[in-house]
């Protein structure tokens, strides 16, 4: 089969963090009654659903270790390469950290698509890992019924430096550093009309790294960070809060979309996930409108960070901002933390 001819994404019933278990069935997947020892140099673990596994290996190191990979979110495999190694990098720089080296996770259908397919998404991979200064060092690859392509990836961080996701602080502001939208503009690339300058509006944000995490990182008043992915903004929000006594207040009329996304939410089009992710979370919400919800549980597939700061380094954070050329709607808080209210999650 030629590569012009394929449409990758007709291979899979899912497509990118879409294709994620939902976050309820994750819980009973991950559940265990076993008890194993712990090192005492495993920092983190998967006990709160941080990005990414931290051991220390010194006092001024930590390794960080984490994999990801899904189904094709796009059909041309160069992209699809690219997208699924820059959001595998996500969760090193979510955490604060470096990437430092990366290893390919390769499952193709050998019977349906050409190993020259297969070479293509490596060389996405490869473009991206040299724009993240790291090498694409080795992986592994097997038969599979569906084609499935993500990264192993290791990276350092200096133990001061870590951000978990579930240590916001009262008074915190939050900050988004992507817009919402992917999941809506893959599925509607998945029925085949989505235009030509919003895939390209797409691809420009899912292969943007999110590199901005190792500089915030280093700043203070980064009370917690975490990465937008397959569970959608409140979702994600939700373990944000962890077992915290305190309400997030997001105020929607400044949550950054993608452009263009109207004409497709108005055609009901939107992942299957969407409403998974809805009904994990809406007993911690107040009332969502439909835009509402088709938004903020759009399951984002290389999304940005959502970052809690304490208001008084906002100007620290700025700069970091403007340094990496995210954009204004990067520099708009989108909501606060404030004390427990009536829900967890309350939306303006």
């Amino acid at each position: 089969m030629e590569e012009a001819n394929i449409k990758l994404t007709s291979f899979s019933k899912g497509s990118g963090c879409g294709c994620k278990v939902a976050s309820d069935v994750l819980k009973r997947i991950l559940h265990s009654t076993e008890e194993l020892p712990t090192p005492s140099s495993l920092l983190i673990g998967n006990e709160h659903s941080d990005d990414a596994a931290v051991l220390q290996i010194n006092e001024q190191e930590c390794l960080i270790s984490t994999t990801d990979f899904f189904t094709p979110i796009v059909d041309d495999p160069y992209d699809y390469g690219k997208i699924a190694a820059t959001n595998a990098l996500s969760d090193v720089y979510a955490m604060g950290g470096k990437p430092v080296l990366a290893l390919a996770v390769l499952a193709w259908p050998t019977d349906k698509l050409s190993p020259e397919i297969a070479s293509r998404v490596l060389e996405g991979a490869r473009f991206i890992c040299r724009m993240a200064g790291i090498a694409l060092a080795g992986g592994h690859t097997i038969e599979s019924t569906e084609p499935i392509f993500g990264l192993a990836v290791n990276g350092l961080i200096h133990p001061k430096h870590i951000k978990r996701n579930n240590t916001p602080k009262e008074g915190d502001l939050l900050f988004l550093t992507k817009p919402l939208g992917a999941g809506i503009f893959s599925a509607a690339l998945k029925k085949n009309i989505l235009k030509s300058n919003d895939y390209d509006t797409m691809l420009r944000y899912m292969c943007r790294l999110n590199d901005v995490g190792s500089a915030l990182g280093e700043l203070k008043g980064v009370s917690a960070m975490t990465d937008i992915t397959g569970f959608g903004l409140l979702g994600h929000l939700a373990e944000m809060r962890g077992e915290n006594k305190l309400s997030a207040r997001i105020y929607f009329d400044r949550m950054p979309l993608y452009p263009g996304l109207q004409k497709y939410l108005d055609q009901f089009v939107y992942p299957d996930i969407t409403t998974k992710n809805f009904n994990a979370i809406s007993s911690k919400t107040s009332t969502l409108n439909a835009t509402q919800l088709f938004t903020l549980c759009d399951p984002q597939t290389s999304g940005g960070l959502l970052v809690s700061l304490q208001p008084a380094e906002f100007e620290k954070y700025r700069q970091i901002v403007q340094d990496y050329n995210l954009g204004d709607f990067a520099l708009t808080p989108i909501g606060e933390w404030s004390k427990s209210g009536s829900k967890p999650i309350e939306i303006q």
